[in-house]
């Protein structure tokens, strides 16, 4: 048990039968009455974003997450087929669950899984991923005042802006958290 005061950002706790991960928390102390406990949390089971309020004191469960290193092999029509790499299980996730993670991942790479008492909950994904441009405009000649950019999609599909040097064929390196170009490979 821990008291809610002390959660910190990335804490994965149990409220009310749900599973939430703390993204930020704030205290509000009034001279009138007791600490209130705001956690803005992401319930790790719908993928929903909600606040949850406490008051000043209380405890909640800290929930024992597994992670698992697993290998990404193919995509099954509605759901995601997954490898353990040392027992060779697989696994499959719904897409329904993953549909940010799908911009990001490449058949045979590995990413984490994570548990719950058995329960798959998702996957982690790393800060940052290597992607290779399948396709990328023109760039507009003496269009460079500024940092210009252009249009350019990665072989998951996903649209980013680019600098008018990246060509079709290069790898590029993508952020996981807002899927922003960040530089080449």
């Amino acid at each position: 048990m821990i008291i809610v005061n002390d959660l910190k950002p990335g804490t994965v706790f149990e409220s009310e039968g749900s599973l939430y991960q703390v993204l930020s928390t704030m205290l509000n102390k009034t001279a009138m009455r007791q600490m209130v406990v705001k956690v803005h949390s992401k319930d790790l089971r719908s993928g929903t974003i909600k606040d949850v309020v406490f008051t000043g004191g209380d405890k909640v469960e800290v929930a024992d997450i597994e992670k698992k290193q697993m290998q990404y092999l193919y995509d099954e029509g509605d759901a995601l087929v997954f490898m353990d790499t040392d027992t060779y299980d697989q696994i499959e996730i719904d897409k329904s669950r993953l549909k940010w993670e799908l911009n990001f991942l490449r058949p045979q790479g590995n990413i984490m899984v994570t548990q719950y008492e058995g329960e798959i909950l998702g996957i982690e994904l790393p800060d940052k991923v290597e992607l290779e441009v399948i396709e990328a405009e023109d760039a507009v000649k003496g269009d460079t005042a500024t940092a210009a950019q252009k249009n350019a999609v990665v072989e998951t599909g996903w649209q980013i802006k680019v600098p008018l040097f990246i060509k079709q064929g290069e790898i590029v390196v993508v952020s996981t958290a807002d899927g922003k170009y960040c530089g080449r490979a």
